[in-house]
């Protein structure tokens, strides 16, 4: 057996109250409060060190630039004394045939108890061709690190829904990883996922030793249960009807609910507001930008960036994904085109008085 959690902290230097400390903010990341600490250190006390394939696939990276500015925890600490990270194309040294023996390795010597995590889409036209590592089609890498994996995550929306890569008209035919495996994935959607957030899915992992509570869409009840729009701190301005109309006019200046200028938080289920960004700093409707509902499926296609839904039922804050479901992506596509619709009316109807005036004019 490899050493525990805190056995490879001790060999690194560190004193117990370091673990303690180290324990107490594990524990409040993976949603277990203070409380949980003791749940925490009996854990790491014991548990030998998980080995990790990190994979990439269709992506940019960005999931992986997020992780290593995660906080709570010091990801340094996540990642040397937590995790064995035994493979990620990202941050090895290894390369060729030592990068490839590795992830090998990894999966001969720990069946059923390493962890897979996914970064990026998976191309399936034209035979995989549009995304190979190693003379391998990204597909057949994943059924073989899958196959064996205790657990698998999803990181960001390129690996959770398909993201911009599976956009109309999809021409690689990127697929979501849950939908290429036979078992269950977590999904951590975002563009990408707060950093925080995929410390607190590891976290969990490696406490529980269990899959947290999923939504019907696969994703972490604890940070996607409520929308963006019923945490943010401009929520009493929507309810006042108090609206930014342009990016540089007074209202954004005070403040004012982003909403009219396309902020998608009302149909967006995320932490941003809540968990934030930056050490808990800031979110982008803090910055002045709307929610583009990054974590959303499909929410490349859910209409213009910039532009409000027409209509937005007043869900209670209680509602969840599991309960609303897919109608609202239904009813935001149906309240674009119905403003479409109306904007068209509208300028044909300018049109025709600009028409009038000139043939009076004439």
């Amino acid at each position: 057996m490899g050493d525990t959690i805190w056995q490879s902290m001790q060999k690194k230097g560190y004193s117990r109250r370091d673990f303690l400390q180290f324990c107490s903010a594990a524990a409040v990341v993976a949603g277990l409060g203070k409380s949980g600490a003791a749940q925490v250190v009996s854990a790491f006390e014991k548990k030998e060190k998980p080995a990790v394939l990190w994979m990439h696939f269709q992506e940019c990276t960005c999931c992986s630039e997020s992780f290593i500015r995660a906080s709570h925890p010091i990801v340094a600490d996540a990642l040397l004394d937590v995790l064995s990270l035994n493979y990620t194309e990202t941050l090895m040294a290894a390369s060729g045939f030592q990068a490839e023996k590795s992830l090998n390795d990894t999966i001969q010597n720990n069946k059923g108890k390493y962890i897979v995590l996914v970064e990026g889409a998976v191309p399936t036209k034209d035979g995989g061709v549009y995304c190979m590592v190693g003379g391998k089609t990204a597909e057949s890498i994943l059924q073989t690190v899958a196959a064996d994996a205790a657990a698998i995550v999803a990181w960001g929306s390129c690996a959770s829904n398909g993201c911009v890569q599976a956009a109309k008209p999809n021409p690689t035919g990127a697929t979501p990883i849950s939908k290429l495996v036979n078992k269950p994935v977590i999904n951590v959607p975002g563009c990408p996922p707060i950093a925080d957030v995929m410390m607190s899915v590891v976290t969990h992992l490696l406490v529980l030793g269990q899959v947290p509570e999923l939504d019907n869409q696969g994703r972490p009840k604890e940070f996607y249960g409520r929308r963006v729009h019923d945490t943010c701190y401009r929520r009493a301005n929507y309810d006042a009807g108090l609206f930014v109309e342009s990016f540089d006019d007074e209202n954004a200046r005070k403040g004012y609910c982003l909403y009219k200028m396309g902020c998608k938080g009302p149909v967006t289920y995320n932490a941003c507001s809540v968990v934030r960004w930056n050490e808990g700093t800031s979110y982008p409707i803090q910055s002045g930008h709307g929610c583009i509902g990054c974590s959303e499926a499909g929410f490349w296609d859910n209409g213009p960036l910039y532009q409000h839904l027409t209509s937005f039922p007043g869900f209670g804050i209680e509602s969840t994904a599991d309960t609303i479901g897919t109608a609202v992506g239904v009813a935001t596509l149906a309240g674009v085109a119905a403003h479409a619709v109306v904007t068209n009316i509208r300028k044909r109807s300018v049109i025709a008085e600009v028409h009038a005036e000139d043939q009076k004019e004439s």
